[in-house]
């Protein structure tokens, strides 16, 4: 075997070099190199490299708005940063039952009574049952083309023939390519099929939806490779005993990361939700000790969320800390500020922490709410039901001004709250909110002073 024609090659990968390596530079896989006979290699080597690319100035380059197609649904629209972008590939993942593929079903109804021609590839389920579910959601007469097939080639077949405007893959871990011998899900599959699904994306301009898998940790399964080559990422949250979702855009080329669009799971689908404060807000008690509201910022919206506390004497040698919703580490700082600052025996309580409604809340200026939540139930004192709070605390005590306060004030005043205690930093505002009184601090005890005494 001649070193012209020969080559080696990774048998998980596929990666092909001209010597051995101990280990594949692709997958990172030791004693995975074979040699062997490389088809096409050869060909490729003497293969014409076309004209040379030519570099221009960014100045000099026309600038043109990519057209958004909407979905009709403004939830969905929103995550995505105002619709589909043609020629796009997005990533869906999401925990199992968590509504992805439900929610894709919708979004494919609403984009063929549009006129538009959507091929809906799934690899997990039948015709019969995606049309069960169709019937479920009140789709049943509706003009979507089904196949039931995970083999890429075929796929390929089937779009050749069909030319659809919106392609859904369900899912990218079942889809498998002929030319490559490991098995589906694999690390060298789910690149493959990737990186085929966004060749025919760019070069035919057709969306193109691929539902990914997470592992139990919440990340997407396969090659962190995968959420480099996409052009948006889309997490469905949502917890299993409450009816909201939220579509959460971590990665999006054509938009704002950390956007989301809000659902409720009704027996009709997933419905969006116009206004998400009074969703979180809905069975609040008011004038109820270690309860406070904070208005807590999701990409550029503004939401409304319940804090509550609970604080107790431990019956155990060591305290107990849990929380629901919000960072268990963060929560640890403020207790040990809270009692360092303000000089109150809480380190040895019992400390039960959540967000209400089964929201994650991972953003600091919902410090002061989580402080205030503490102390009022440590205090046993409930805090002004018409208050929100917004703030990020230092470990010295101080109040840190929060960004987009604005914004934040607008959406307080518009569900009907009457004053806000926000960080002194924050003021004074541009323009002022009307039926909003703004209470400034500077630290925690000018907080406590102004709640309880």
């Amino acid at each position: 075997m001649s070193r012209a024609t020969s080559n080696f090659e990774c048998q998980s990968c596929g990666y092909a070099a001209p010597r051995w390596l101990g280990r594949c530079p692709e997958c990172n896989e030791w004693n995975s190199m074979v040699e062997g006979k490389i088809p096409g290699a050869a060909s490729r080597s003497r293969r014409p490299l076309g004209p040379s690319p030519r570099a221009e100035l960014l100045g000099e380059i026309p600038a043109e708005s990519a057209p958004r197609i909407l979905t009709a649904n403004p939830e969905f629209d929103r995550a995505l940063g105002g619709g589909l972008v043609s020629g796009s590939l997005v990533l869906l993942g999401g925990e199992p039952g968590v509504g992805k593929s439900t929610i894709l079903l919708q979004i494919a109804h609403n984009l063929q009574q549009q006129g538009r021609k959507v091929l809906y590839v799934s690899g997990e389920e039948s015709s019969l049952q995606i049309k069960m579910r169709a019937d479920r959601l009140g789709h049943s007469d509706s003009r979507i083309y089904l196949l039931p097939e995970s083999n890429l080639e075929r796929i390929q077949e089937v779009v050749d023939e069909l030319e659809p405007t919106d392609l859904i893959v369900d899912s990218v871990q079942t889809t498998f390519s002929e030319t490559l011998d490991s098995v589906p899900g694999s690390i060298s599959q789910v690149r493959h099929v990737a990186g085929h699904f966004l060749n025919l994306a760019k070069s035919r301009g057709v969306p193109v939806f691929l539902v990914g898998h997470v592992t139990k940790d919440g990340s997407i399964a396969g090659p962190k490779a995968l959420e480099h080559v996409v052009d948006a990422v889309l997490y469905f949250e949502g917890e299993r005993h409450h009816n909201h979702r939220i579509v959460r855009a971590v990665k999006n080329r054509f938009g704002a990361a950390n956007e989301i669009g809000v659902f409720e799971m009704t027996p009709r689908g997933l419905q969006p939700v116009r206004n998400p404060s009074d969703l979180f807000l809905r069975e609040r008690q008011t004038a109820s000790p270690g309860s406070a509201v904070v208005c807590a910022l999701e990409g550029t919206r503004p939401m409304l969320v319940e804090v509550q506390a609970l604080v107790g004497a431990t019956q155990y040698g060591t305290a107990r800390r849990t929380c629901s919703g919000l960072d268990y580490n963060r929560v640890s700082v403020l207790v040990a500020m809270l009692q360092k600052r303000l000089e109150i025996p809480i380190m040895g309580c019992d400390i039960y922490v959540s967000a209400a409604g089964g929201l994650e809340i991972d953003e600091p200026g919902a410090d002061l709410a989580v402080f205030a939540a503490i102390l009022s139930s440590f205090r046993n004192r409930a805090i002004d039901p018409y208050t929100v709070l917004l703030g990020e605390l230092g470990l010295s005590g101080e109040v840190r001004p929060v960004p987009q306060a604005h914004p934040r004030l607008r959406e307080a005043a518009a569900m009907g709250f009457k004053r806000c205690v926000l960080p002194a930093g924050n003021l004074p505002l541009v323009t002022p909110v009307d039926r909003l009184e703004t209470t400034p601090i500077r630290n925690v005890q000018e907080l406590s002073q102004l709640l309880f005494d």
